[in-house]
């Protein structure tokens, strides 16, 4: 085997490809170790990382369903009235509490109320009969417009239920 400068003689053969991936490689492995090294460090809390190297928490990168971050994040919700179920309170001696929308423990109450709310159209599709056998990815991409369609109708149908859990959760606490 001729070797010149410790190149072989099959980097002619392939010109350079393995070469060039294995410095592409190395690049972004560096890269990457950078990034561990600067967040356990504590300085990638600021503005000297992108928002692709920045995951929500509770998220997995490449996450396609649209979440509820940032869905209430004016004034009023600090301070908003529950709704639905939440709403109806049958004793009229007890005293109306407001609810804090922008909180985490809001969020964290609206996913679970979205997951429920995910079981049951869930358990209503089992029960449509289609006409034809459908796919993997169409199977996959149904499933993904359904999961948009519970976060919306979370977001917007005032149900209550995440409501009622943030009520109950932060008197607990």
């Amino acid at each position: 085997m001729n070797s010149i400068g410790g190149i072989s003689s099959y980097t002619s053969i392939t010109a350079g490809e393995s070469a060039l991936s294995g410095a592409k490689l190395s690049s972004e492995k560096g890269k990457f170790e950078e990034l561990v090294r600067s967040l356990s460090r504590n300085e990638g809390t600021g503005s000297n990382l992108s928002s692709s190297q920045v995951v929500q928490e509770g998220r997995l990168n490449g996450d396609y369903k649209t979440g509820f971050a940032g869905s209430f994040n004016s004034t009023s919700d600090k301070n908003a009235l529950p709704v639905g179920a939440a709403a109806n309170q049958a004793n009229p001696h007890v005293q109306q509490r407001t609810i804090d929308k922008t909180s985490k423990l809001y969020e964290k109450s609206l996913e679970m109320e979205s997951y429920i709310v995910k079981m049951m159209i869930s358990s209503m599709r089992k029960t449509v009969i289609k006409a034809q056998d459908s796919g993997y990815a169409q199977k996959m991409y149904e499933d993904m417009l359904f999961d948009e369609y519970t976060t919306a109708m979370t977001k917007n149908a005032g149900f209550g239920l995440a409501d009622q859990m943030y009520l109950q959760l932060s008197a607990e606490a």
